[in-house]
């Protein structure tokens, strides 16, 4: 959505409020698409001595697969976001002040920037989720499953001294 400024660049106090939905459903995040529902954006633009401030919020619920467990979830997403907008920069480059364009800005770019961003890496269904069993692939959240513990080779000696060890304090507690 392209917002036209150009009304109140120059009057002080002036605002102008904005509110319309984003849909971001082809964006793909590690292989997945977590926004299949619109995304509702709204805000204002405040002309504060000269200063055009832009304030908003972008908020929408993501579905996303755990990726430990591979369950199916949902979680909300919201952004706030905060940036100057300006004709035109004084000095060097200041990736925290949006350039207008002829007195518009383009509010799709702000905030699927701000969504996107915000992601996590890593989605998961609960804080302690087991996952699954790298063998069988049950979900070990349901329980244990009936694999036993496959031990890599390269880790079987010291396997071996901790079963000594663990057999040697058996017998010291015997005694």
């Amino acid at each position: 959505m392209r917002l036209d400024l150009r009304d109140m660049i120059h009057r002080p106090g002036a605002v102008k409020d904005f509110a319309y939905e984003l849909d971001l459903s082809k964006v793909r995040h590690f292989g997945e698409r977590p926004f299949s529902r619109l995304v509702k954006v709204s805000g204002a633009v405040r002309n504060a001595a000269g200063a055009l401030e832009l304030v908003g919020a972008a908020e929408t619920v993501l579905d996303v697969v755990c990726d430990r467990c591979l369950k199916p979830i949902t979680e909300e997403l919201h952004v706030p976001v905060e940036t100057l907008l300006a004709e035109e920069l004084e000095g060097e480059e200041n990736d925290e002040i949006v350039l207008l364009d002829k007195g518009t800005v383009e509010l799709d770019e702000i905030f699927s920037t701000a969504c996107i961003l915000d992601l996590d890496s890593k989605h998961l269904c609960r804080e302690d989720c087991k996952g699954l069993c790298p063998t069988c692939g049950k979900d070990l959240n349901e329980g244990p499953c009936g694999c036993g513990k496959e031990l890599d080779p390269r880790l079987a000696v010291l396997a071996k001294l901790l079963d000594k060890k663990e057999g040697s304090q058996d017998k010291d507690e015997e005694a």
